[in-house]
């Protein structure tokens, strides 16, 4: 069987995405604990204002709350709903990540407490400490803060959607080893992670932190990144 391919590019959307290998890694905090998953891949940086208004385009779905989404095509987009990115990722054929699958992303393997290593620093990632009077960052900004597979802005610049319904118990389960996403309701919170340009602290940008808000809330901090289902 041929190995899988690193890095792939959907034709659809235009979206780089890297390859996670499938393993164990080490989720969760107080302590970390592990978890096996499938290999997928995963944007190498979140949805841009660009690539969302070809989907629009294409579609003739609602523009971003927003009066600057024309202007920062390499920017990622923001003021958009989970609701949202899950009508583009059908679009484009792709899908959210689930949280475990971001996680790991953001992780590596070693269960480290931000994309970079185990100590804050607030150089290598979008904050409000040091974004000036900006707000979003180009998704290709600080490459000193990429993950462990090369993932750029796991932490910082946007909150990013996760397919998953939010559980505040959900990682007791998955350390007994049910991994099961929780079931959701009609307008159940959805799970985000990452921390954005508004955030200042270091917590909101651990590997680690989960975040919730409704399906069809629109924020400037909030965005999305793509995945996709490994098939062989």
């Amino acid at each position: 069987m041929p190995l899988p391919q690193w890095l792939i590019e959907n034709a659809k959307d235009g979206s780089l995405l890297l390859l996670v290998p499938a393993g164990k890694f080490l989720a969760g905090e107080n302590p970390p604990f592990a978890v096996e998953l499938p290999a997928y891949y995963l944007g190498i940086h979140p949805v841009t204002n660009g690539q969302y208004m070809r989907f629009m385009k294409a579609t003739g779905h609602r523009k971003p709350d927003n009066s600057f989404y024309e202007t920062k095509s390499t920017h990622p987009v923001t003021d958009v709903s989970w609701e949202d990115a899950q009508a583009y990722c059908k679009w484009a054929g792709l899908r959210l990540p689930s949280e475990l699958e971001w996680e790991k992303g953001s992780r590596g393997v070693d269960g480290r407490e931000y994309p970079w290593g185990k100590e804050w620093d607030e150089k290598k990632c979008r904050n409000s400490e040091n974004k000036k009077s900006e707000t979003t960052a180009s998704v290709w900004s600080y490459p000193k803060g990429s993950s462990l597979w090369g993932h750029y802005q796991m932490s910082g610049n946007v909150w990013e959607w996760c397919v998953d319904a939010w559980e505040s118990g959900a990682y007791g389960r998955y350390k007994a080893g049910d991994l099961t996403m929780p079931k959701a309701s009609s307008g159940a919170s959805r799970v985000l992670r990452g921390g954005s340009w508004g955030n200042d602290g270091l917590d909101y940008f651990r590997c680690a932190c989960r975040v919730h808000g409704g399906p069809g809330i629109r924020f400037g901090y909030f965005g999305f990144r793509v995945a996709r289902t490994l098939t062989t």
